[in-house]
């Protein structure tokens, strides 16, 4: 047993400290995916607020301590969908994003990651959604799969749609280079 999923059955259990050690824990990857969604710092901090207090108040409705990120990343996703939805704003990849996740100095590299930007802006949302959380934060297909709430096949789908729009799109030269 993980020292996770020992902090998450504390949680479960009333304990407010552990519950905000799994919050630390998770802290990275909430804000990485919170402002992929929102663009903007201050909404991915708003959203990060908001999903970690619907954690905290439901924590006991969660019923393997084992999937409490996976759980903590389907809430997160929720309540940033639903304050997109309220804001009729438009889910897309910013720029910056993508500088802050690979961070890289180089000239020739900032042209690629501008243009991967411009191509996954231009994927179907569930697309996207497969393709960063498979990509960038490594997640295995059945764990997108729980936080999209969709089967395993779909999701399958979803990476090699989104994978060839993408070699489409950017052409070949770039396919051997990065990502795809």
């Amino acid at each position: 047993m993980s020292n996770s999923t020992k902090l998450a059955e504390l949680a479960i259990a009333g304990d407010k400290q552990a519950f905000e050690q799994l919050i630390k824990f998770e802290s990275e990857k909430l804000y990485k995916i919170a402002y992929l969604h929102m663009r903007n710092k201050d909404d991915a901090l708003d959203i990060i607020q908001e999903a970690t207090y619907k954690a905290y108040i439901s924590i006991h409705q969660l019923k393997s301590p084992a999937f409490f990120s996976t759980w903590l990343v389907k809430i997160l996703m929720r309540t940033a969908y639903k304050e997109l939805a309220r804001k009729k704003k438009v889910v897309q990849l910013p720029e910056e994003g993508l500088d802050y996740l690979i961070e890289s100095s180089q000239a020739q590299e900032q042209n690629l990651l501008i243009d991967l930007s411009e191509a996954l802006e231009s994927l179907n949302g569930n697309y996207r959604n497969a393709i960063l959380l498979f990509y960038y934060y490594d997640l295995p297909i059945r764990t997108i799969s729980t936080v999209l709430d969709k089967p395993q096949s779909t999701i399958k789908t979803y990476l090699r749609r989104a994978k060839a729009e993408l070699r489409k799109t950017l052409g070949a030269d770039y396919y051997g280079k990065r990502f795809i």
